[in-house]
């Protein structure tokens, strides 16, 4: 649900170089990712609800603020979905470029949501059981990748410039594409109902997973550098650029190259639909508390809320025109948002339930946890304020980003309004009170 493998960074390397990227890609996960799973694996460890943050904020901060924190998490999700399959798209067109543009591009990306909407509905042991093993296929051609990234390194002699800022690059967009490749952490949380020992099982998943994410990234990008690709040849879908460099020809170049292209489709799919099986969790929680239309807490067979995958699907592919850019920019503004609350939860819960059982608990009191949240917050002030100007396109009307993420919170607080009826104001206290 964070990561599928090192797809997706090439192009913080393409706009600001190899040794800006590198020293991203080692602080972001120490104060980004780190604190974020130290919450996650305290909260998910006390509370191992279906819903997971929305249920935390909920418990923490009251239904209007567990309400906000669904609404700002399923908007982030509408963004942040379609990146995937358009990801997919990109290495595919290395194949036939013509797979990328027009209807054939839109029917590809469509056929991806449908794969995985289908997959989902199998269960979360399916989809789990495939992540596993889409994971070890993704990693190994970047493990032959740093092989012959040091080969060379051995080999020849690297230039100072090989570590130059690229030409043209923006920094501000190198750190928002590493701060997307290292977020998603308490996507996990929702599907604590249908994970095994979840006391034990997520705070261990939590600090492993930040190590090994980081070093496949810090690792694929070293490799690439020490080989001496220029940086200035890599944005989305270029691995398999680097991949060619690398192996300088022959039967070694096409057969690295055709796995990075394989394994960067498969990277989208894999992602995709991992997410789904998180964000489905959402609605059907808020659905159980009434805030939503019963039919979308309906669960097949297999524990799965079906309705709920198949609403989500169709909300995520009618964003898939936007630009890469503005997809992340949007993603990270509202993600962030909603793990203000997740952090506000955390802190609330200690003062407000001290005894609440927490078989994982950040080390430290009130100072402790004010010190972890502090570098994510700071993180999340910045990524909304630089990307305030940037447009959203709809046809010939622009908006700036920051107002169009405003007025998605806003429609947010109204719509809890409108969905609250004293009936099911009275549903979401009870639950409240069976969770207490």
């Amino acid at each position: 649900m964070v990561s599928g493998g090192p797809y997706g960074i090439e192009d913080a390397i393409g706009q600001a170089g190899y040794a800006r990227t590198l020293l991203l890609l080692i602080l972001v996960p120490l104060c980004w990712s780190l604190p974020t799973a130290l919450m996650v694996g305290e909260l998910a460890s006390a509370l191992p609800e279906e819903g997971g943050f929305y249920v935390w904020v909920t418990r923490g901060l009251g239904p209007f603020w567990g309400f906000q924190e669904a609404w700002l998490s399923l908007a982030a999700s509408i963004f942040d979905m379609a990146l995937y399959p358009a990801l997919t798209v990109s290495y595919l067109a290395q194949f036939s470029p013509g797979l990328a543009t027009g209807h054939r591009g839109m029917a590809c990306r469509l056929g991806i949501i449908i794969l995985c909407a289908a997959w989902n509905l199998r269960g979360a042991s399916a989809v789990g059981r495939t992540s596993l093993w889409f994971s070890v296929l993704l990693l190994v051609p970047f493990a032959v990748l740093a092989w012959l990234g040091a080969w060379h390194a051995a080999t020849h002699p690297l230039s100072s410039s090989t570590w130059l800022t690229s030409a043209g690059g923006s920094f501000k967009t190198a750190l928002l594409v590493v701060l997307w490749n290292y977020m998603g952490w308490d996507n996990a949380s929702t599907i604590a109902r249908e994970v095994e020992r979840p006391q034990q099982t997520y705070t261990r998943a939590m600090l492993a997973s930040v190590c090994l994410v980081a070093l496949t990234y810090v690792g694929s990008a070293m490799a690439v550098a020490l080989g001496g690709v220029p940086a200035a040849h890599l944005a989305t879908g270029d691995w398999v650029v680097a991949a060619r460099l690398l192996a300088n020809g022959g039967l070694l170049s096409d057969v690295l190259g055709g796995s990075i292209v394989i394994g960067g489709a498969l990277t989208g799919i894999a992602m995709f639909n991992a997410l789904t099986l998180s964000y489905a969790r959402v609605p059907a929680a808020m659905a159980s508390d009434g805030f939503l239309p019963k039919a979308l807490a309906r669960h097949n067979r297999q524990g799965v809320p079906y309705v709920a995958v198949l609403t989500c699907c169709l909300a995520w592919a009618s964003v898939s025109g936007f630009s890469f850019e503005r997809l992340v920019e949007l993603d990270i503004s509202l993600y962030g948002l909603s793990l203000v609350l997740e952090f506000a939860a955390l802190i609330a819960l200690r003062i407000r339930q001290p005894n609440l059982p927490r078989p994982y608990r950040i080390p430290g009191q009130m100072g402790g946890l004010l010190l972890i949240s502090c570098p994510p917050l700071a993180i999340i002030v910045w990524a909304i304020l630089a990307s305030r100007q940037e447009p959203v396109v709809f046809g010939s009307v622009k908006i700036p980003v920051l107002l169009f993420g405003g007025l998605l919170v806003g429609a947010g607080m109204l719509v809890y309004l409108l969905a609250r009826p004293r009936g099911r104001r009275l549903r979401g206290q009870q639950r409240n009170q069976n969770l207490g």
